[in-house]
């Protein structure tokens, strides 16, 4: 009985209206979505990119944004959280001293022709060096060093980004190195950049802080950080820039105007002033053509979700904060949605229990897609309800035509 099944609503900016349609989910025909001139005619260079809205998590522009490419140094970021968990945890603190060895030297030092923290061979260094080593001045070497302090070596420590990756709930993305040296196996995708982008934001406020440093100066040697952003464009805070020769120019950013923080993540430019330039433009674009409306309030019901074997036949299902899309300023846009699940849902089935996902649709792109959560416990249910549930499973198939109709649905 555990298979995909969905509700499907439609819905008119700015709220959406609920059209239940039975057991079977069927795919509403909307009219074709008209987007202002300045939404639907704009394009950017890059061949991956995505921009969303970080608290509601609406896209608002995609590009092959699950396909995945090489990180470059944007894999740092996975680097970055690993670190970030390790103080958080207690694990480690900023005055912790991690050698740099000569793999970490020879490897990710100046005489490797990437990008250098310049730290010496055999010397120790804070954390807290480390951590602007790698974030401002993208330094293999303190990457390496870093990853050799926390796991001994850093085959073990991909391990470890990799099983964090899953944590955090990335599928797509595969870590190799802790630095983002060209491996056939590490690949990303946009958008579970933009996913860790997002969870260092709100997972580690005051840590996330040193990604708006302008400079760091080690060995006597000062470094700019390469995000071009945080040098002219109002707001921008973060996060980490990538090149490789097999995926060109890429960056992952952050900028707040207005209390609203945009997130972009694109990669594949040829040069770095591209990379400046779409970077901008993306985001220029992010603040001025799109505003806010709410589809549902704290708690409200957005849809109902089947029980099998429950003292209830159904559950609310209830998100408990506001759940809002960006739309295009002045549009009429009609918006798709659906909630989906794996059920009917066997009970018990506990209050707050995350148990299905609302997706809206705008246009071919998916704004938004949040988890919902259950509205009511819903106790198992007596004998007698759960023998009908039962016998009308097996007398009617109800459940498995359902599921059918909803995979030949597509």
């Amino acid at each position: 009985m555990s298979r995909l099944k969905s509700r499907v609503f439609s819905a008119v900016s700015p709220h959406l209206t609920a059209v239940l349609v039975g057991l079977v989910a069927f795919l509403i025909a909307l009219p074709a979505t008209v987007l202002p001139a300045s939404a639907q005619n704009f394009q950017t260079q890059a061949p991956h990119a995505i921009l969303l809205d970080a608290e509601s998590g609406t896209v608002l522009f995609e590009k092959a944004a699950d396909e995945p490419f090489s990180p470059a140094s944007m894999a740092k970021l996975m680097t970055i959280e690993i670190l970030f968990h390790e103080l958080e945890q207690g694990r480690i603190s900023m005055d912790t001293e991690f050698v740099v060895s000569e793999n970490a030297w020879r490897k990710g030092g100046a005489k490797a022709d990437g990008s250098s923290m310049f730290a010496q061979l055999n010397s120790k260094l804070k954390v807290s060096d480390l951590l602007r080593g790698i974030i401002v001045q993208s330094g293999n070497d303190a990457a390496i060093a870093v990853a050799e302090g926390i796991a001994g070596t850093e085959e073990n420590f991909a391990r470890m980004m990799n099983d964090r990756a899953k944590e955090l709930g990335l599928t797509k993305s595969v870590f190799r190195n802790a630095t983002g040296y060209s491996h056939p196996e590490q690949k990303v995708t946009a958008r579970e950049l933009a996913k860790i982008a997002i969870h260092l934001i709100e997972t580690y406020p005051d840590l996330y802080k040193i990604f708006a440093e302008k400079e760091f100066t080690w060995n006597k040697i000062r470094q700019q950080n390469r995000n071009p952003l945080l040098f002219d464009f109002p707001g921008a805070d973060g996060l980490k820039t990538g090149f490789l020769d097999e995926s060109g120019y890429g960056l992952t950013g952050s900028a707040v105007q207005n209390n609203q923080r945009l997130i972009l993540v694109m990669s594949g430019l040829k040069t770095a002033r591209d990379r400046a330039v779409e970077s901008r433009k993306l985001l220029d674009f992010g603040f001025r053509a799109f505003e806010a409306r709410q589809l549902f309030a704290e708690n409200d019901t957005v849809g109902e979700a089947q029980v099998f074997g429950g003292a209830s036949r159904s559950v609310p299902l209830v998100s408990p904060k506001p759940i809002r899309v960006l739309m295009p300023r002045g549009s009429g846009d009609k918006l798709a949605a659906r909630v989906v699940y794996m059920g009917p849902l066997r009970a018990p089935v506990q209050k707050g229990a995350q148990v299905a996902r609302l997706q809206v649709m705008r246009g071919d792109i998916q704004a938004l897609d949040v988890p919902l959560y259950a509205g009511d416990n819903i106790p198992v249910g007596t004998m007698s309800q759960r023998a009908w549930d039962g016998l009308l499973e097996f007398g009617t198939g109800w459940v498995r035509r359902a599921f059918s109709s909803v995979a030949n649905r597509g």
